[in-house]
């Protein structure tokens, strides 16, 4: 049976109206994901360095050869509900497996970054604690690869509570006190050759 051309349209009308299309688009897969990647972004620290670009050369002076000082660092797009923040800095290209620089913890939310040549002692008098890295020191120790050019991750973590650990600890307890607290984290990588 042929029907007339307006009950064709208003066929076609109600049918469109009880699939739930409408004018407006419908979020698509691939919308709801770059949705989602927003959001997860906002979690994520901007860590930089007013010394160095994101995978360029550390200058001399940050590394064993050099002054051997820790290099300034700056970050924003901390959670509010931080209450410390902690700091690693290590180079997985190391020959022997990856080499810890520093362990830093209990940095004050107050602070928005690290000025250069932060002591390489204990304890700091805003409450910020050591650990002692791979060379057996506290605090920073510079890039000293054997040769080539190795790869320098400095990582930055917000964490929802203040750590209980002592000053001197390794990295890996660090890691561990950290587990189910970090609310964010950030990332600054710089290359250096001896």
């Amino acid at each position: 049976m042929i029907l007339p051309r307006h009950l064709i349209s208003l066929t076609a009308a109600l049918l469109i109206a009880s699939c739930g299309i409408s004018g407006k688009k419908q979020p698509t897969a691939t919308k709801q994901k770059e949705t989602a990647m927003t959001t997860d972004s906002s979690l994520r620290i901007v860590l930089t360095s007013p010394a160095f670009k994101e995978g360029e050369a550390i200058p001399k002076q940050y590394g064993c050869k050099g002054v051997d000082i820790s290099p300034p660092l700056q970050w924003s797009n901390i959670p509010e509900k931080t209450k410390t923040l902690a700091l690693i800095v290590d180079d997985p290209d190391a020959p022997m497996g990856t080499w810890v620089h520093w362990v830093f913890f209990n940095i004050p939310t107050s602070a928005t970054g690290l000025p250069e040549n932060v002591p390489t002692k204990d304890a700091l008098a805003d409450g910020a604690v050591q650990g002692k890295n791979d060379f057996r020191n506290y605090g920073y120790g510079g890039p000293c690869p054997p040769g080539g050019t190795h790869r320098y991750f400095f990582k930055l973590y917000a964490l929802d509570t203040a750590l209980q650990l002592k000053a001197g600890c390794t990295k890996a307890e660090l890691l561990k006190a950290m587990a189910g607290h970090i609310l964010a984290e950030g990332q600054l990588m710089g290359r250096y050759s001896r």
